[in-house]
């Protein structure tokens, strides 16, 4: 069975379904990484992703839209399944950030259930599962227009200093003005 979707290409387009549902506030890159740098999300402009996450005010669990564009193919006419996980990555650790742990990931698993077609703007759902020590396992789903499951992951985040965090963003911004300066 295939559905027939037009993908929407310009940001004006976009933007409009990207918008919060009722009882969601809007987060930014830098209130959950103090960072304004992602590999994943910050391409607003691209044809791959274009994301935008939220806090939802009921239960403060990170959770956010994502458009999935022509630059995320993978088989023909859906989305390649390295985007669905790149998303979850960013959004369990993301979610871990806003609960106040700085963390990087440790295991992700990931588990598609469905192929998500092309122009697709799906529901992001996160939440943390439990804590151990300096584990924190968490849980993301991403979800289609009609709340299909497109696919789920378990992630293991580790917590680390944020200190050494802090260290690691100064030491990765001297890098690269020095190659952008060659």
């Amino acid at each position: 069975m295939t559905r027939e979707r037009s993908a929407p290409r310009r940001r004006d387009d976009v933007l409009p379904l990207l918008a919060p549902e009722p009882g969601w506030s809007a987060l930014t890159p830098q209130t959950l990484w103090k960072s304004a740098r992602s590999f994943v999300s910050t391409d607003s402009e691209g044809d791959r992703l274009r994301v935008r996450y939220y806090q939802r005010d009921a239960d403060g669990a990170l959770v956010g839209k994502i458009w999935f564009g022509p630059g995320c193919q993978g088989p023909p006419g859906h989305a390649h399944g390295g985007s669905l996980a790149a998303i979850l990555d960013e959004a369990m650790g993301a979610a871990s950030w806003l609960a106040g742990y700085s963390v990087v990931a440790a295991r992700l698993t990931t588990h598609f259930r469905l192929m998500m077609p092309l122009g697709t703007v799906a529901r992001l759902e996160t939440r943390i599962d439990r804590l151990e020590g300096r584990k924190v396992f968490t849980h993301g789903a991403l979800l289609g227009p009609a709340g299909e499951l497109y696919a789920e992951a378990e992630g293991l985040f580790v917590r680390i200093e944020l200190e050494r965090f802090q260290q690691m963003a100064r030491d990765a911004e001297q890098l690269f003005r020095v190659v952008s300066s060659e």
